[in-house]
């Protein structure tokens, strides 16, 4: 596996390098045993990064995959993230995520918002980066999500996984 250039300068002032982020969350049972998984081109360069916790839902797995893969950049990048979630990908392209925070964390229906701690910091990283978000049909074929897919599932399936801290914590 060739790692992403470390650090990812860029070449020329205000320059911004061209990412791809693919991503996916898994999760035994919902909530239970969760894994994420990212990986991250740039040119002939590929990173892969998973993670997992003992008890959360997938909806947390697929943010924190996308949050993995834009923390991991050192330079603000223009990043095409690709999620096979449709809570990830409409949550930010669709501006639910800027409405529930303008709205004080609450929807339209003016429940509370879930995953606030995730979307804050997903709605900050998008403020670095240039990301446009691309929902790809999951388990379809599409080699880098069935890579992702698999990562995220054998992260989940790990031992002596950490604690999802807000997640357990807000349960």
């Amino acid at each position: 596996m060739n790692e992403l250039a470390s650090p990812l300068a860029p070449s020329a002032p205000g320059e911004r390098k061209k990412v791809s982020i693919y991503t996916d969350g898994a999760c035994t049972g919902n909530p239970g045993p969760g894994g994420y998984a990212v990986i991250l081109e740039y040119g002939e360069k590929r990173r892969e990064l998973s993670g997992g916790f003992r008890k959360t839902t997938n909806n947390r797995m697929e943010l924190m995959a996308a949050i993995t893969g834009l923390q991991s950049l050192r330079y603000p990048c223009d990043v095409t993230l690709y999620s096979d979630s449709q809570y990830l990908i409409n949550g930010i392209s669709k501006g639910w995520a800027k409405k529930w925070r303008a709205n004080g964390w609450r929807t339209a229906s003016k429940q509370p918002a879930v995953n606030v701690d995730l979307w804050t910091e997903l709605l900050a990283l998008c403020e670095t980066h240039k990301v446009t978000f691309v929902w790809v049909k999951g388990h379809d074929g599409h080699d880098e999500n069935e890579r992702c897919d698999a990562l995220a599932v054998k992260a989940a399936a790990g031992k002596d996984l950490p604690a999802d801290e807000e997640y357990e914590r807000s349960r």
